[in-house]
């Protein structure tokens, strides 16, 4: 999601910094590579670090940050505390679950964070009533904006298969289903797992594939050998072709125990995969009441197992659910209304801020309201 923003923004005529931490993978770096965004890596050795909020105060000012926008609690935080030493606006998104909410400082930092923001974002309903309600503030302070990701190109005349059932060496009788999402407690990968082996006499071509990495590989990994289902259970590790994974399934499953509206649902609905997801969160609302995908509850093995072989059994319902998954996704959870939602948020944080938005380029109502022709030196907008 971070990603796509900061891509567009760019596109759109904004500078563009991306503070990430370092030491990972270097996806994001990748991703934005090429499209003009700066990163700046961090690190953070321990919770509580105003050395760390010097530093970030140091970054927006050398990049003359304007707007910082960000992600998440640790970030949130921190974010609005270098905003206010830099004199830029702020304002952050939750994406997850209620992990800030454990301890009752986390909670006041965040109440802190929302007192320096002018917007306080979450992706989804339930997550936003939470977020009022663990953190004491007015409803009316919370905006929701679900997530929304970029459609699929339009198939070109010749379709270039899926790679992925050659890679695995399936069949062309095998049946794949397809899970996105780190190997993370969270995901409820195991329940898909417990879900596959109860398949295996019913579904002797069936293969589960996740896309992602995490800290349950080689426990999912030998929990498969105890089920004797090794040979059908293929963890993927990080992919950068999610769209070509997603070709490759017959169904997509999203097993999770706490989503708000997960990327990869909206992904797999837009390329035009039938969808079988746990009741978590917005995943309701996105699935339409479960006209766009079957709803079963969460940690439930058997349910997920049998949602997922009346999927597999009945073609007919598969392209169906398939179709409007595809046309409520479309509607509803592009990149384009996403965007659109978060730069009326942007404008109005740097009209209400003490810089004068007007004199920084941004117009209201304009679909790109952060302009090519901005002479060199103006202010930036941070991720």
């Amino acid at each position: 999601m971070l990603a796509s923003v900061a891509a567009e923004l760019q596109t759109a005529g904004s500078h563009n910094v991306v503070i990430a931490p370092a030491g990972g993978e270097g996806w994001l770096a990748r991703e934005l590579s090429g499209t003009g965004v700066q990163v700046e890596l961090y690190r953070l050795d321990r919770p509580f670090s105003p050395a760390f909020a010097k530093w970030l105060t140091g970054i927006f000012r050398r990049h003359r940050i304007t707007l910082a926008h960000s992600h998440e609690f640790t970030m949130a935080v921190y974010g609005a505390w270098a905003a206010r030493g830099a004199g830029a606006a702020h304002l952050f998104t939750m994406h997850g679950s209620r992990y800030y909410a454990g301890r009752l400082r986390r909670r006041m930092a965040l109440r802190v964070a929302c007192l320096f923001s002018s917007s306080v974002v979450s992706v989804s309903r339930n997550l936003a009533h939470h977020l009022a309600h663990d953190l004491w503030i007015r409803p009316s302070r919370i905006v929701t904006i679900p997530n929304g990701v970029r459609p699929p190109p339009a198939p070109s005349p010749v379709a270039i298969p899926s790679s992925l059932r050659d890679e695995l060496g399936l069949a062309s009788t095998d049946q794949l289903v397809v899970a996105v999402g780190n190997l993370y407690p969270v995901k409820g990968h195991r329940y898909l797992l417990e879900a596959l082996a109860q398949l295996t006499a019913q579904h002797p071509g069936l293969h589960v594939a996740i896309a992602g990495r995490g800290e349950l590989e080689e426990q999912l990994r030998s929990r498969a050998r105890d089920l004797h289902v090794s040979d059908r259970f293929h963890l993927l590790g990080l992919r950068s072709d999610i769209g070509n994974v997603l070709a490759g399934s017959d169904v997509f499953v999203l097993p999770s125990l706490s989503e708000g509206v997960p990327l990869a649902l909206l992904e797999a609905m837009l390329a035009g995969r039938p969808v079988v997801a746990t009741a978590v969160g917005d995943v309701p609302i996105v699935l339409d009441g479960g006209r766009a995908g079957l709803l079963v509850p969460a940690e439930d093995v058997t349910a997920l197992a049998n949602a997922l072989s009346t999927m597999l059994n009945n073609s007919a319902l598969a392209r169906r659910l398939a179709m409007a998954a595809q046309t409520r996704a479309t509607e509803r959870y592009t990149l384009d209304a996403m965007m659109e939602a978060y730069l009326a948020l942007y404008a109005k944080a740097l009209r209400n801020h003490p810089h004068n938005a007007r004199t920084e380029g941004v117009r209201e109502r304009e679909r790109q309201p952060f302009p090519d022709d901005r002479p060199p030196g103006k202010r930036a907008l941070v991720g």
